[in-house]
Order: C-alpha cells, then structure tokens, then sequence
C-alpha cells in the first residue's frame, strides 16, 4: 500500500469498517477481553493489524516486500545523509564470518555463503526547530551529515537494524523510531539498509551488519565521520533488526572465544581492525527464535497482532511470484531448514554469552515473550548484565507503534536511559521488572530464574523438534510466518 496516496489508503480501511464498528463497540461495552487493558485507540489499531496479518488471502512475498520498501520521502524534523559503505574484495570480512558459522554448527548444517557488497545506510540525526511539514534542504550527502552533526550534543552512536522478518520494511519505514532515539539521546543513528530474503539468504543480512559496524570503527578513505570507538557505539533494533543485533554479539564472541590468547581482528580496506564489543546492545521486541517454538507463541496471542503457525491449507494455496519459491527451492525465507537451531540464525540457541556486553530487553506480552526471557536468563546465569522490562497486555514493538500510549512513552525513555548510561560508562546492574498495563506499577523480576519450568534442555528439544517439523513439512514454510 502506498502510504502517501489517499485511494489506496480507503481500499485498504474500507473493507475494515464493520470490524472496527464492531471492536469499538465491544470495546465501549467491556465486552472485549481486552477493554480493560487497552484504550480504544490501541484496540482499534491492534484488531485493524491483526485483521490485515491474518488474511485468508495471503500476499505474494515479492508485493509484500515491495510495499514495505517505498520512500515516503524526507521531511520534518529530521536529518539523513545517505552513504554507501564500499567494500574490497581482497579483505577478509566474509571469510572470518565463515569460520564463525561453521564453528557454532552442531552437525548437518547447511548455507552457502554470501559474497560481500556494498552496504547502503543512513546517518540519522535530529533537525530542531522546523516543523513536521518542513522539506529536506538541497545539499549534498556530505553537507547533509555536517548540519546534522552540528547538532549532535552527545557521544552516542546506534547501529539501527531494521524490523521486518529479514524481508521487509528498509531505513526509510524507520526514520522515526532513528530520528526519535538521536532527539532523545543527543546522538546519531547509522540505520542499515542490510540485504533482505528471500533473495538473499543467510548470512547476507548479517554479513552486511558486520561491515556496518566496520564501517564505524574505521572509516575507509572518503567517509564523511571519523573513527567511532566501539565504546560509543550501541547496537539496537526492533523485531528481527533485534535479531542482528544479537547475531553479530554472538559472533564477536565467538571470534574472541577463538583467539584467547590475542584480540582478534578483521581486515577491512587493507587495515586490520579490532573487533571489540560495543557499548551495549538494545533489542526491541528482539525475534530471537526463528522455529517460533516457545510457549508464548500461542499463550500471548491475544494480546498480540502476529499470527499464529500457519496451518497446512495456508501454505497449500499460498501465491506463488518472483521472489518466492526459490530455485532452488529453500524451507524458509532467511536460510536453510538445518540452519534454524544455529545461533547466528537464532540466537536462542546461543549457548554462551560469557563477556558479552550490558544487555536491554523489552517485550510486550507478546508472542516473542518467552524467547527474550531464556536469553536473558541464560546471559545472566552466565555472568552478564541484563535489563529485562516486561509490558502488561502489550503487542509486538508496541513502543514505536503506540506513541500515544504512557507504556510506549516508558518503555522508548528506557531505551535511551540504556544507551546514555552505557555510552557514559555508568555501570548497569541486572534488574527486571513487569510493568502493569495503564497504572505502569513496576513489579520486580528475578531475571535469573524467568521461565523457572523451561529448563535450557527444553529449549533445546523443543527448537530441534520444530526443525524436524520444518523440514519434514509437518508445518509450514517460512513465507506464511508473521511478518516481523
């Protein structure tokens, strides 16, 4: 759908109009089950995604991507200088990521690897005193990132992934969330335009993240910012952007697992680079299970707007077009069936987060719920710092889609308090609570003992069990899974 024309919009809403009548009726009522959590604004809007996620006539993959990736245009409040980010051919990037895939697998793993590209990203910063409707100034990239650094108060630097289940959306669709993070912290934002599936499979996205960070810690010759020490730079994301930025976590930690004896590098334009951790890491709604195995799948669903598994007469009389099925043919969207337990492809899996960098998570009552709480208890079990904030009754990446709620207003603050307090230096101490919906009374949260009744064997069983079903075609392909 084409956001900016108003035609498309009504095709869209129109056929919606009796379910919307019948929510806010419901919802005036207290018939709904969720009246009581949720304003009526929230409900429409939750019921009117739902509605459109649910279809019974699913979309094509290369339309759906499509949609998500039209530029709305640049105005308001906001600047952005465009780069691209070139890379060598005779550098080791792809090799050294390699080496830490194969390294992690656990037997019968399949991928091919991809080959290095340049990677298109966007500085984003924010441009006080212009109103909403105020056009972007005709300047050059370059001129674009020096007005825009003029207004940078702060040291903070996020590397922004994207959400979208590794197939949608693009920097443009986030310039928001972007712009509101640099406003609030005082900093910039480097917003990664990574390579999507289906056309490009794993580990292209997180390949592409690899060289974005890179890209920060040494420029090459003609970048427009100079060197970024790591411990300013914050990973962040929402949905699967929050799944690179574990990703890549994960495989700094494998590399400096393989070289204990010395700090591992990476060759990146003729110079070889230190790979240290950043600052912290900050996942939004973090997707950190691709086989979608854990309880909360089913048991948060009505809170939430991602559908369900899809049932076999979904995947029977899904369309096909250009993008998907693949030839050759593939089990899911972002990579093989045999990769799905691999911690690079869902860090889930990840058994060992041993030195790994303060750690922010929030979730909503959400389908995605369980899978953020192994991975935090698991990373403080094992010696690291976790912030764990969890949301009474509230849906997938609530906070960048419920501005108008105090939930979404405290749980994007928080956000930023992470970043400043990490990016400062001020020590994080592991702490988890559970917000109440509407009066957000905080409950403490023993983080090391969160799902107490799934042990990491269960984990384990379950997610390899949900492979099988995969790859035996016991339960659907990726391409009708929640769109992320």
């Amino acid at each position: 759908m084409d956001a900016s024309s108003p035609t498309a919009i009504i095709k869209v809403v129109l056929p919606k109009v009796p379910l919307l009548l019948h929510t806010a009726a419901s919802h005036t009522l207290g018939l709904s089950p969720t009246s009581s959590k949720w304003d009526l604004k929230t409900e429409l809007i939750v019921k009117f995604i739902r509605s459109l996620m649910h279809s019974p006539e699913p979309t094509p993959i290369g339309k759906q991507q499509r949609m998500t990736l039209k530029d709305p245009g640049i105005k308001g409040p906001i600047w952005i200088s465009k780069v691209t980010v070139p890379t060598r051919e005779h550098d080791n990037v792809s090799e050294v990521l390699n080496v830490a895939i194969d390294a992690l697998k656990e037997g019968g793993e399949v991928y091919t690897p991809a080959a290095i590209a340049p990677v298109e990203a966007e500085w984003t910063g924010y441009r006080a005193g212009v109103d909403k409707h105020r056009h972007r100034l005709d300047l050059s990239e370059a001129q674009h990132y020096d007005r825009l650094m003029k207004e940078v108060t702060s040291d903070v630097t996020v590397l922004y992934f994207h959400g979208g289940a590794l197939f949608l959306m693009d920097p443009a669709s986030h310039r928001p969330a972007c712009m509101r993070l640099a406003r609030m912290t005082g900093g910039r934002c480097l917003s990664v335009r990574y390579r999507l599936a289906p056309k490009h499979a794993f580990p292209a996205a997180l390949l592409d993240a690899l060289v974005a960070y890179l890209y920060l810690l040494s420029p090459p010759p003609g970048s427009y910012h100079d060197p970024v020490p790591a411990k300013h730079i914050v990973f962040a994301g929402d949905s699967a952007g929050g799944n690179l930025c574990m990703a890549l976590v994960q495989f700094i930690l494998q590399i400096h697992r393989s070289s204990p004896t010395q700090k591992p590098t990476i060759r990146f334009h003729g110079h070889e680079v230190e790979i240290p951790l950043p600052a912290g890491v900050a996942p939004n709604s973090g997707w950190m299970d691709l086989t979608r195995c854990m309880p909360s799948i089913y048991a948060n669903s009505h809170y939430d707007y991602l559908p369900a598994p899809p049932s076999e007469d979904m995947i029977k009389h899904f369309p096909k077009d250009d993008l998907w099925p693949t030839d050759p043919p593939r089990g899911d969207l972002y990579c093989e069936t045999s990769m799905l337990c691999h911690p690079l492809v869902s860090p889930l899996a990840a058994k060992d987060w041993t030195g790994t960098c303060p750690l922010w998570l929030a979730y909503g009552t959400e389908c995605l719920t369980d899978e953020g709480r192994i991975v935090a208890r698991r990373t403080v079990q094992q010696g690291g710092s976790v912030i764990w904030h969890e949301y009474e009754a509230m849906p997938h990446c609530f906070s960048l889609i419920f501005e108008h709620l105090p939930g979404g207003v405290k749980c994007f603050e928080s956000w930023v308090q992470f970043m400043m307090d990490v990016v400062e230096g001020r020590p994080i101490a592991t702490h988890g609570s559970f917000i109440a919906a509407k009066t957000l009374k905080e409950t403490p949260v023993d983080v090391m003992t969160m799902l107490g009744d799934v042990s990491d064997k269960n984990v384990d069983e379950l997610m390899v069990e949900a492979r099988v079903k995969r790859s035996t075609g016991e339960e659907g392909e990726a391409k009708v899974l929640p769109r992320l």
